[in-house]
C-alpha cells in the first residue's frame, strides 16, 4: 500500500488518537465527526482490521495500530514542520486562536484600525476571516488563564451593567436589597475559562441582594448577553474591557460605581508559536496588540481606583 493514497485517513486516525475523540479531531480538521469516522473506517476496511477501540478514557489504539503509532505521530509532526517551512505564499497571513469573548468584543473592534494601516496583512481568527484556516499551529494564541508561557496583556475587572431603563429601577442607596427582584443574566463557564467571577461572587463581595444570586438567564457568549442588556432584558456581570465601547457610547451603564468591581483571577496572555525567524508582519501585529492592551490596562487601573477597590 502506498501511504499517500490514504493520507487523509491516516491524518484523521492520528488526530483522533492524539486528541482523544472524533469530535476534537473533526473540529481541528474543519469537518464533521461523521466524516472523521468514515475516513478511519475506510482505512480499516482497506486493511481488514480494527484500528481503534473505545474505553472509559476515550479512544485507544488497537494492538495492530500500536506497533505503527509512534511512526504515525512522528510522520505528521514532520509534515507540519515541512508545511511551516514551505508556507511562502502565506507570509502575510496571521492566524490567531483566542478566547472567543475577548476576540469578539475586544480584538475585532480594534483590528480595523490596524488593518487600515496594514492593508496587506490578512487575518484568520478562530477559524474565520479573510483567509482560509490552515491545519498547522496558529501564529499566536490569546488565552484567559495562568501565565505558564507567553506575555501578560492585561488583567480585567468585572462589574455589573444594565441598560439605562433598568438602571432607573435600581436603588443605589439600598446596599442590602437594592437588587432584589432585578433580572440577572449570567455567562456560562467556558471550557478554558471556568473561574470567571459572576453575580454570586460580586454579591458576596458588595452585597445589594441576599439570595437568588445564581438565578436568571444563562448565555454561552458575552456578545449575546450584552445584546440582551441593550434590549433591557436584565443585569449582567462582565469584564469591563469587553464592554468598553458600549460604556463609552452610553448603550448601558455600570449598576454601581465602577470602583465596585472584582479583579479577574487570571490575565489575558499572549502566546506566540515558536517560528524562526519571526515574520515582520507578526512583529508589527504583536507590537500593536501589546500597545492596545497597555491602553486598556491603564483604563482599568484608573477605573478601579477608589475606596471600594
Amino acid at each position: 500500500m502506498k501511504a499517500a493514497t490514504h493520507l487523509r485517513s491516516l491524518q484523521a486516525l492520528e488526530m483522533a488518537i492524539r486528541l482523544g475523540s472524533l469530535k476534537e479531531a473533526a473540529d481541528t480538521l474543519g469537518i464533521t465527526p461523521a466524516a472523521v469516522g468514515q475516513r478511519i473506517r475506510a482505512l480499516e476496511d482497506f486493511l481488514g482490521t480494527d484500528l481503534l477501540s473505545r474505553g472509559r478514557s476515550g479512544l485507544r489504539p488497537t494492538a495492530n495500530l500500536e506497533a505503527a503509532l509512534e511512526d504515525l505521530v512522528q510522520g505528521f509532526a514532520a509534515l507540519d514542520r515541512a508545511a511551516d517551512a514551505l508556507d511562502f505564499g502565506r507570509q502575510a497571513e496571521i492566524h490567531i486562536e483566542a478566547d472567543v469573548d475577548w476576540a469578539d468584543l475586544w480584538l475585532l473592534p480594534r483590528l480595523n484600525a490596524f488593518k487600515a494601516e496594514n492593508p496587506n496583512i490578512f487575518f484568520n481568527i478562530n477559524g474565520k476571516g479573510e483567509v482560509p484556516a490552515r491545519k498547522t499551529a496558529p501564529d499566536c494564541r490569546i488565552i484567559y488563564g495562568d501565565l505558564k508561557e507567553g506575555e501578560i496583556l492585561y488583567r480585567d475587572r468585572i462589574a455589573p451593567v444594565a441598560s439605562l431603563d433598568n438602571i432607573r429601577r435600581f436603588d443605589p442607596e439600598d446596599r442590602i436589597d437594592g437588587l432584589v427582584g432585578m433580572p440577572f443574566l449570567h455567562l456560562e463557564p467556558q471550557r478554558d475559562a471556568q473561574d470567571r467571577p459572576g453575580w454570586p461572587e460580586w454579591i458576596e463581595r458588595f452585597g445589594r441582594r441576599t439570595e437568588g444570586a445564581a438565578r436568571g438567564i444563562h448565555y454561552k457568549h458575552a456578545k449575546h448577553a450584552l445584546e440582551a442588556v441593550r434590549k433591557d432584558v436584565g443585569f449582567l456581570v462582565c469584564g469591563l474591557s469587553l464592554m468598553e465601547a458600549d460604556l463609552d457610547e452610553g448603550n448601558f451603564r455600570p449598576v454601581t460605581s465602577i470602583r465596585e468591581s472584582l479583579i479577574a483571577p487570571h490575565p489575558y496572555v499572549l502566546q506566540i508559536t515558536p517560528r524562526q525567524p519571526m515574520r515582520p508582519q507578526m512583529i508589527r501585529f504583536c507590537e500593536w496588540l501589546k500597545g492596545e492592551a497597555l491602553i486598556t490596562a491603564r483604563w482599568l487601573d484608573k477605573a478601579g481606583q477608589g475606596p471600594s477597590d
